[in-house]
């Protein structure tokens, strides 16, 4: 069997981390090992068949030279300590996230989400590399929270927890470094400017050795800013090529230890000055431009926090009362009331009622977990049955919320625009690579130093960060414009696919009907207070349009507990009152054939909803809906672009009054099931159609879910769908045909951009390649032209935004 060592200069290779080995004692068969810390992790990865981490990147391990104590993590024993960290636990299912500074390339992120190889108790886990999170999945009656932080550190990944981790987990230092990096660029660049000067004056010492001296003075003074100002360009460098890619610092670094040796060889050789000047203002340059770049962004930043990316409201009582708030305003010890199919907004007591908790949303079970008074209730879980009351005992987290919402996202891949863009970038960054190369061959056998000159100029000049900064910064811009007009989609992706889609398909109730007490009839037989008070005890757990409508018109009737409550979706609502089966749905539901009077012309159009009481149907609720503001032009600007259809779970009742409004192209179906939405919706799929279906999230969640885009429509309730791609208030749908038309132009601002730094590059490369440009202009310029093309992005998006009135 062929030896595994590797030796550099018959120095022994540690085969985990790479570094030196001080001596032969510490192998394991072939391999030998620095330290016992590399070998143990070796030995723990070869036990559970993990070696395959050393085929993805030669040695990629982290020295392991402080073996862990024992009572190191003790402090995670302790209850307190272990709910502040955890996002969510259920008392045997637990949800931790991370932070891991030491990942740092793709063995990193394939030996992390395989943590279920070592502990059958961690039962999944997520690595998000940009963010340095783990996101950690286990059993608490298996492995404790401690053991978990102990298997990570004995496999070398040791998790940033500290003081303020505990006290809010989502605040992390700032990077400084950049700053360090920027004064000691600053000082070293003016005092190497100093000592040049007689350089530039033409000035002629007559004391040669003095020269000389100022000479070796400069390259020690230069060395802190390449092997530290430097290193950040070529440690992502070496990174991006142990991982088979040239990234957009790799031809940086070329064109810095270019002009770094060709500096030494001037001084060394020809006893000349050199150019470490131009060495240190180019890094000195870079930096600051790199900061200017960091600030920009952080000022056009686009990150949302909850209270603009997540709309729902929540119910909050108060002196008896219930009133209806901004999921932002709700505080530590506020008294909310969750009906059924509404989501838990923030970990709470449970005070009154039986908690039925589907945690689909977090844990990927749809086990239901029953929550009786003083039992804790954590965020993200789908509450099914009678209204419940909860006290809040957490503020509402951003991150755990957003991160739900998009994790195990399938539509989440690159496409269109942005992976055209990233394409580019990497066959840019190979093309420029193969210019540079060829104007030094060129210009080497005319004149050197302006073969250094452009060989460094080319490489810094046309660095494609703009190509690689436009997409992010248009994108993001929209993202936050929709969000201040009270659209929210989940990430940048969603864009690209409202732009593509070629048809549109409508729910009825909820969707293109708004909620209101207005309008609403009983007729049959007459109900007594108390049989008043069956069904407002009924309808008050539902959040479905119609059942808000009944509940709003029975205001004043009191309400009395409820038992067994179910709701089936697309038929009706049921429950036990008083010992009484209380069912209100539709007349199939109830048992009704409801067929005589449907489609005629003159009988008044309207929703039914029957009402039944033990056996006896008691009558029904005629409900004369009212279409949202804005319907009619939405349609008509839509229509003229798009296929449109409408699916409702109604009866056609109101075939008449939508045929008005819908074109007659359009397919309007009723009695639909929400199986027969979803069916629907992939029929038109394999017909080759984009799809955008916008609906309530209550009985048309799985057709969101299958839709290229699923919008779901929020109105003063919190029953958000985590089947939906974007949330839509209410307020806002007659800005939709608005929306669709922004985001493709968004796309065709980042094209722009892209031909714009591509023409700007070329001009840069048409000078550099015949000398003219220095690498230090090149250095001024390359920052000025990536942040020049993200403002033009930005003031594009922005003034286009404006010219639409989304601003």
């Amino acid at each position: 069997m062929e030896t595994e060592l590797n030796t550099v200069k018959e120095e022994i290779i540690c085969f985990h981390c790479g570094d030196v080995c001080p001596d032969e004692q510490i192998k394991t068969g072939d391999k030998y090992f620095c330290c016992s810390g590399c070998r143990t992790v070796y030995e723990i990865l070869n036990e559970n068949n993990l070696c395959n981490y050393y085929t993805l990147d030669s040695a990629p391990g982290l020295k392991q030279n402080t073996p862990v104590s024992k009572n190191k993590f003790e402090y995670l024993d302790d209850e307190k300590i272990i709910s502040k960290l955890l996002d969510y636990s259920d008392g045997n299912f637990s949800k931790v996230t991370f932070i891991l500074p030491q990942m740092h390339c793709s063995s990193c992120v394939w030996l992390l989400e395989l943590l279920y190889k070592f502990s059958s108790g961690v039962t999944d886990s997520k690595v998000n590399f940009l963010k340095k999170e783990i996101y950690i999945s286990f059993k608490k009656q298996e492995v404790s929270l401690r053991q978990v932080v102990e298997l990570l550190t004995s496999i070398g990944y040791e998790p940033e927890i500290n003081y303020e981790n505990i006290k809010d987990k989502t605040k992390r230092a700032d990077d400084k470094s950049i700053y360090y990096k920027i004064g000691i660029a600053g000082f070293v660049f003016a005092n190497i400017m100093l000592l040049s000067f007689p350089e530039y004056l033409s000035l002629n010492p007559s004391d040669k050795q003095l020269k000389q001296f100022f000479s070796y003075v400069n390259v020690a003074l230069s060395l802190p800013v390449l092997f530290y100002c430097s290193s950040g360009y070529f440690i992502s460098a070496f990174q991006g090529i142990r991982k088979k890619i040239i990234n957009i610092d790799f031809p940086l670094s070329l064109g810095i230890t270019a002009l770094y040796l060709r500096s030494l060889y001037e001084i060394f050789i020809n006893s000349s000055p050199g150019y470490l000047d131009s060495f240190a203002g180019l890094l000195f340059l870079l930096l600051l431009g790199k900061l200017f770049q960091n600030k920009t962004y952080d000022t056009l930043n686009f990150e949302r926090d909850y209270k603009s990316y997540f709309p729902i409201s929540v119910t909050k009582i108060k002196n008896g009362l219930e009133k209806v708030i901004p999921l932002s305003d709700l505080a530590k010890g506020d008294r909310i009331v969750v009906r059924n199919n509404e989501l838990i907004p923030a970990d709470s007591i449970l005070f009154s009622g039986q908690g039925n908790i589907d945690y689909s949303f977090v844990t990927g079970e749809s086990d239901i977990t029953i929550k009786t008074c003083g039992e804790t209730v954590y965020a993200g879980g789908k509450h099914l049955g009678q209204a419940i009351e909860l006290e809040v005992i957490k503020e509402v987290s951003q991150s755990y919320l957003t991160q739900l919402w998009n994790n195990n996202y399938p539509k989440m891949e690159e496409r269109g625009i942005t992976s055209l863009v990233n394409t580019a970038s990497k066959y840019f960054t190979i093309s420029i690579l193969v210019i540079a190369s060829l104007s030094f061959i060129y210009w080497a056998g005319i004149n050197i130093n302006t073969a250094v000159n452009a060989f460094t100029s080319v490489l810094i000049i046309a660095c494609p960060c703009a190509f690689a900064m436009s997409t992010p910064f248009t994108l993001g811009s929209t993202l936050r414009i929709f969000g201040k007009n009270k659209f929210y989609l989940k990430n940048i992706f969603v864009i690209e696919l409202l732009a593509a889609v070629n048809a549109f398909v409508f729910d009825k109730t909820g969707t293109i009907t708004q909620s209101g007490n207005s309008n609403v009839e009983y007729s049959g037989g007459v109900l007594s207070e108390y049989e008043k008070s069956l069904v407002k005890s009924i309808v008050k757990n539902s959040t479905h349009p119609l059942s808000v409508k009944i509940n709003n018109y029975m205001a004043e009737v009191k309400n009395e507990s409820v038992l067994n409550y179910k709701e089936f979706p697309g038929k009706g609502i049921e429950g036990l009152v008083d010992d009484r089966l209380i069912k209100i749905g539709s007349d199939k539901f109830v048992g009704v054939n409801e067929t005589a009077d449907e489609g005629k012309i003159g009988v008044k159009k309207s929703s039914k909803v029957f009402v039944k009481i033990d056996d006896e149907i008691k009558g029904h609720f005629a409900i004369c809906n009212d279409y949202r503001n804005g319907l009619s032009e939405v349609i008509s600007s839509l229509k003229k672009k798009y296929k449109l259809f409408l699916l409702s779970g109604d009866n056609n009742d109101e075939m008449e009054q939508l045929s008005g409004i819908f074109p007659a192209a359009s397919e309007l179906y009723f009695n639909q099931s929400p199986s027969d939405k979803l069916n629907f919706i992939k029929k038109l799929q394999s017909g080759g159609n984009r799809v955008l279906m916008i609906g309530d999230g209550l009985n048309d969640a799985g057709a969101l879910l299958q839709s290229d885009v699923g919008i779901s429509i929020s109105e003063n309730v919190s029953n958000f769908s985590p089947a939906c791609d974007a949330i839509l208030d209410a307020g806002s749908f007659k800005k939709l045909s608005v929306f669709i038309e922004f985001a493709k132009t968004s796309l065709t601002i980042i094209k722009v951009s892209f031909a714009v730094s591509f023409l700007y590059n070329l001009a840069g490369l048409v000078v550099a390649v015949q000398g003219m440009l220095s690498p230090l202009f090149a250095a001024v310029l390359m920052p000025l032209s990536s942040v020049s093309v993200v403002v033009f992005a930005t003031v594009s998006t922005n003034y286009t935004a404006k010219r639409k009135g989304l601003i």
